[in-house]
């Protein structure tokens, strides 16, 4: 099995756990989360860092920054947790998280398993990541989910139009989850959907197109969402 990890999550879990603690216990919180999600991805097989198992955290210079004109991206984000330096540091030289510059981690854990065909777990508590076609495993609560090509495609344009406000992500004004199953009512192919998303973006396919490149996650390097055709 091939397992992708989602490492910004567990650095910022272990920093807010410890955040009346230690910086030796914050990274110690930092190794336990990771070997309880190796022990339940990979036992009883072994699992080498960067062969079969990969971390990845994101860095700087995010290209969704730049393209967010409607409401900056991210804008909603609280102040970072005191020992979150410490916990990145801990996933980087023990459990050798790869840094990923100009982009997120989650892009990169979507390029990976496409280049791995979808075979791998993606290990996250991140619901975005659920456009993903693989199998996912949130740790926290212990779930497995196995994620089609066509699910994925649904996620996403169900996402473009409920939107994501933890990204600040407007997405259509007054759609919710039902509202937005509603709509996709009878559509099968990702056309469909775009039609579809588009009649409820009013015709504005510029702001649907800001959004799309805001929540969709790269299948491969440099990747820019385009409207399918």
């Amino acid at each position: 099995m091939n397992v992708l990890v989602d490492a910004d999550i567990i650095a910022y879990r272990a920093a807010f756990s410890a955040k009346d603690d230690t910086e030796k216990q914050a990274r110690q919180t930092t190794d336990d989360i990771c070997s309880s999600i190796m022990y339940d991805c990979m036992y009883p097989e072994d699992y080498t860092l960067g062969e079969n198992a990969w971390f990845y955290l994101t860095g700087s210079n995010n290209y969704r920054f730049e393209i967010a004109t409607i409401k900056p991206y991210k804008g909603k984000r609280g102040e970072k947790p005191v020992h979150l330096r410490a916990t990145r540091d801990q996933l980087q030289t023990r459990w050798l998280a790869e840094v990923v510059e100009g982009q997120e981690a989650d892009d990169a854990l979507g390029i990976k398993a496409t280049e791995l065909n979808g075979d791998c777990t993606i290990v996250s508590i991140d619901k975005d990541l659920l456009m993903i076609p693989c199998t996912h495993y949130n740790f926290v609560k212990k779930e497995w989910t196995s994620v089609s090509q066509q699910q994925g495609d649904y996620f996403f344009y169900k996402q473009l139009l409920t939107g994501d406000q933890v990204d600040n992500i407007q997405g259509v004004k007054g759609i919710g989850p039902k509202k937005a199953e509603k709509a996709y009512e009878g559509c099968t192919t990702v056309q469909e959907m775009y039609a579809k998303a588009l009649e409820m973006y009013n015709g504005d396919a510029d702001e649907l197109l800001e959004n799309a490149r805001l929540l969709w996650l790269r299948r491969y390097e440099g990747e820019m969402w385009e409207p399918p055709v």
